[in-house]
């Protein structure tokens, strides 16, 4: 089973590209790590496709508090030097707000439960 449940707050403004195919949105997430005697995060890759990558890139902004569920996947590719490099991402498959509604949520989010899943 691989499955991945992550709260935290997004490091930077999500990278949104519309393709031919489908759109993608690329984001990391400052998740805290819960037992640190100091303030320490882990910083995740997370990448979305299709409705979830333009509700992501709609909604959410460097600072907001974020939800999401996916899986975890690797891969590998060689770069300009012929050095093979690898890769991991969490690959988003629901989103929700983990922000209260009184925040800087958009006025017109769309759910009342702030939950997307498509």
């Amino acid at each position: 089973m691989n499955v991945v449940a992550l709260m935290g707050r997004l490091v930077r403004d999500p990278e949104y590209k519309s393709g031919e195919k489908t759109n993608v949105c690329k984001f990391t997430i400052a998740v805290d790590r819960k037992y640190s005697k100091d303030k320490e995060a882990d910083f995740i890759p997370c990448t979305a496709f299709g409705k979830t990558a333009d509700f992501v890139s709609k909604y959410f902004a460097k600072g907001s508090r974020i939800g999401v569920t996916g899986r975890w996947q690797t891969g590998s590719y060689e770069n300009k030097e012929g050095a093979k490099v690898y890769t991991h991402d969490c690959i988003i498959e629901s989103v929700y707000f983990a922000d209260s509604k009184k925040s800087d949520a958009p006025k017109d989010s769309p759910a009342d439960d702030g939950y997307m899943n498509i």
